[in-house]
């Protein structure tokens, strides 16, 4: 099984390249992140002639999570109980076999001294919470998304320049930390010792062509799934402006291959 994980920037904006990565990677499953456009305006019609059909979870002009997948998915569920910001569209859930998956796209903070860090601060909180009611650490789980937080010095280009700042604070990394030592495994470390590698890199500064990066897109599953985790790759050439049609995302595409068993794959459909 193949999933992609992309925080896009735009989905409409972005179409013929994730329209090219679908073809490129063949995934069976694209979990997109920041839609930034509601569910009646979401591609559906054009990423199903790639033969994906889409469960979105939208915002008009901002935030927005979906799943474009190969086979029907179950149990869906968008939002989570308890979210302090109900009215933003950030957390989506869904299930391919006995596989349980979720597309999150966390609360960027903006600075440390803002309202937003400290939304970002319970918006974790209330999101382990969640996740640990809803899910044990031997169930086969896996959590994708845009995190906005760098989990540890390895994920930032220049760890003592941005060290106690938004992305890469303390507290940031301690709710982080209260998740994962749940029972989540960071996927990316099993391949990748470090530093990095990065899968975002901002606009300004051609911070892209001068390796000013972070890690802030993340793939956390449960042993069950670890263990069939087989690689992890950043599709860094989907960040270069001179691939693909048009201005890309600011984010990289994650790239998780698994050697899932017959129960976790999708279902073969009649006809």
């Amino acid at each position: 099984m193949k999933i992609v994980s992309w925080n896009v920037n735009s989905v409409r904006t972005r179409l013929p390249r994730i329209e090219a990565l679908l073809a490129r990677h063949t995934p069976d499953l694209l979990c997109l992140q920041e839609l930034k456009t509601g569910e009646t305006t979401f591609p559906a019609e054009e990423l199903a002639a790639s033969g994906y059909h889409a469960v979105i979870h939208g915002q008009p002009g901002r935030n927005g999570v979906a799943m474009v997948a190969r086979a029907p998915l179950a149990d869906i569920t968008r939002g989570f109980t308890g979210d302090p910001v109900p009215d933003q569209a950030r957390v989506l859930s869904a299930s391919v076999g006995t596989l349980r998956i979720v597309t999150v796209y966390v609360v960027n903070g903006q600075s440390t001294h803002s309202r937003e860090y400290a939304v970002k601060l319970r918006w974790l909180d209330s999101f382990t919470r969640w996740l640990r009611a809803t899910n044990q650490p031997s169930d086969p789980l896996l959590v994708v998304g845009d995190f906005n937080i760098a989990p540890d010095d390895r994920d930032v280009y220049a760890p003592d320049t941005w060290r106690g700042q938004n992305l890469c604070s303390d507290s940031e990394r301690r709710h982080l930390k209260n998740l994962t030592t749940w029972g989540l495994i960071d996927l990316t470390r099993l391949h990748h010792p470090g530093p990095g590698p990065y899968t975002f890199w901002d606009y300004r500064q051609g911070a892209f062509h001068r390796g000013w990066g972070w890690r802030i897109d993340l793939a956390l599953a449960t042993a069950p799934v670890a263990e069939r985790c087989t690689d992890v790759q950043v599709d860094r050439d989907e960040r270069k402006p001179s691939f693909g049609e048009g201005k890309p995302s600011d984010h990289a595409p994650l790239v998780i291959t698994e050697a899932a068993p017959t129960e976790w794959a999708p279902r073969p459909q009649p006809g």
